[in-house]
Formats: structure tokens, sequence, C-alpha cells
């Protein structure tokens, strides 16, 4: 993504912030809230033609093409979520798989990770060192010390260095595409500042299609005038499904 075109998300990503921050923002410092989902909802949006250019800032052409090229046509928009710091630097991170946080049990979500597609698209909009990964966990489910860490046993805290991990360094215009059901964590400290922005995209699935909702997808008017909309109609449809 050029300089111009993240210049004008990363406007658009700061109105929307500062309308949560201000509505969120004891939860901030006394929950240590690190995110914030549904940046295409309505709510931050003043009326549909910029709801409809903030869907059409986020569906980039290039990064819809290559994410159906590797992983299928199937791929639908999910969500947004936007990662920044804590209220307290001294606040540590989590390591953590997306569904530890849903009523799937641990087992469940093992046995159907071959399954499971649930990519997160990060699009940094300040430089960062905010992400740290376990490579190849998206493929395999926890050893014993990971699932210790993970799940804070024996001992171990959530926030512990785990082996193999990686730190990943992003500038804006960079892309990294993650499964959010592989190993990993929020990493703080060396970013003074941290904004980044990531779509939610993946392949149905029973475990993750119902937490599609509605609310953060395109009306159907609104679908109709996004040009590249195949993400979006997708979840459009899935989403009527479920009905």
């Amino acid at each position: 993504m050029d300089g111009a075109r993240v210049a004008a998300l990363g406007a658009s990503v700061d109105a929307i912030f500062r309308q949560w921050l201000d509505a969120h923002r004891n939860d901030y410092a006394e929950r240590g809230l690190v995110n914030m989902h549904s940046l295409t909802h309505a709510r931050y949006h003043a009326g549909s033609e910029a709801r409809i250019r903030f869907f059409e800032q986020i569906a980039d052409t290039r990064a819809t093409a290559l994410l159906e090229a590797m992983f299928g046509q199937d791929i639908y928009f999910h969500n947004t979520q936007l990662f920044f710091n804590p209220c307290s630097p001294d606040q540590p991170p989590y390591w953590h798989r997306d569904l530890q946080y849903s009523p799937i049990a641990d087992a469940e979500q093992a046995a159907e990770q071959g399954r499971l597609l649930n990519l997160h698209v990060r699009m940094p909009l300040v430089a960062e060192t905010g992400l740290a990964l376990v490579p190849g966990t998206h493929r395999r489910w926890d050893t014993a010390l990971e699932a210790a860490v993970r799940f804070e046993r024996e001992g171990h805290r959530h926030s512990d260095d785990l082996p193999g991990m990686q730190l990943v360094s992003l500038e804006p215009g960079d892309v990294l595409i993650f499964d959010a059901q592989m190993l990993h964590r929020g990493h703080y400290r060396p970013n003074a500042h941290r904004m980044a922005l990531d779509i939610c995209a993946g392949r149905p699935h029973r475990f993750t299609l119902s937490y599609l909702d509605r609310e953060v997808l395109p009306t159907g008017e609104e679908l109709a005038r996004i040009a590249n909309n195949a993400w979006y109609r997708r979840a459009y449809e899935l989403a009527g499904a479920l009905d």
C-alpha cells in the first residue's frame, strides 16, 4: 500500500478510534484494553457515503486477490480490529489462540485446527514491532509447555517467552497475514505508539460463523455501490443464511 493510501486509511481509522476512546476511556484504563473491533459499524460513520468509502479503503484489490489466490474463492470478510498500546506501559502481553475466549472446548478447537482458517490481515499505520508469533502453530496444537503458558498452569504466566517465538517488525505500507488460531501475542513495550488495523477474514466454519455480526457488514444498498465487494458479498450471503 502506497504512502498516500496509508495516510488516508490512517485518517479514517484515527477518527473511528477517537470515537471509541471517548466512549470507552474508563474501560481502556481500568481493564487494560489493547484493541477495539467493528470499525465498519454504522455508529462510527457519518452516513452511508462515509461508510462505503471506508469499506472500499480496507478492501484493497491486491490484498483480496492475494488471499483468494492463496486460500481459495470462498474467503469472506468477518470483521475488523484495531490494536494499540495499553494505558499502562507495564501491562504484560499474553499468548493466546483467538477462539480460546469462546465457549468452545480446547479439545474441540484442536480437533478442528486443520479445517479452520481465521486470518488476520494486518496493516500497520505506524511502524511497530508489535506482534510475536510461534511459527508452525497454525498447523499443530500446543506442546505441554505452550499449554501451561497459555493457560497459566504449573506456575507459568501467559506472558512468558516461548521457544521458537519470533517478533515481527512492520512499517506502514507492509501487510502481514497470520492465522488467529496460531499462538501469538502483542508486543507493547518497544512501541511508543501503536496503531495496527487488522481485517479479519477466512473460510466459513461453524465455530466462527456464529460470531458473524450483520451490523458490521454493508447493507444491500451499500454492497451494490462497493466496487471490490466479493469479500463483503460472501459475508452478506452467509449472514442471511444464518437467519
